[in-house]
């Protein structure tokens, strides 16, 4: 059994952070952070992890391979509200044969909003078929998380 994501995701634990102001666009009536949102901050900060990795993950020939989402986890602990400076944490613990899982978080000021995990499957783009993580992106993780 894997411990809860709250138990590991403080947000002094990860290496990468980017910044994120929430968007008037983002908040429901109660200028409260719509749910779905944080999925895409997580997205965002996951491409600007690669750019520091100077990668670009949208873009086949020079990463290696597809990524698509495999797995979304999200803990909601506490809301984001309109025009918060949020900050989220973006960590890579180990690399699998063709998975490559994320670890996040969304904080505000140190406090942690949300926690969450996302596992990317590399595929094969002509197939679509998972395929091994290539070893450049291996390299480049390892090199950067230090495992």
């Amino acid at each position: 059994m894997t411990a809860p994501l709250t138990e590991f995701t403080m947000p002094d634990e990860f290496r990468f952070h980017h910044p994120i102001r929430v968007r008037w666009s983002e908040v429901d009536p109660y200028q409260v952070v719509f749910n779905g949102h944080y999925l895409n901050y997580f997205d965002v900060a996951i491409t600007e992890y690669f750019r520091n990795l100077g990668m670009r993950f949208t873009d086949p020939a020079t990463i290696g391979g597809a990524f698509y989402v495999r797995k979304a986890t999200l803990e909601y602990h506490a809301p984001a509200f309109f025009d918060d400076e949020l900050r989220i944490g973006v960590r890579v613990s180990r690399i699998g044969n063709s998975s490559l899982p994320f670890t996040l978080t969304i904080s505000r000021a140190g406090q942690t909003l949300v926690t969450g995990e996302l596992v990317y499957v590399n595929t094969d783009p002509a197939t679509r078929q998972p395929a091994p993580v290539p070893e450049t992106v291996r390299q480049a993780i390892g090199q950067f998380e230090e495992f």
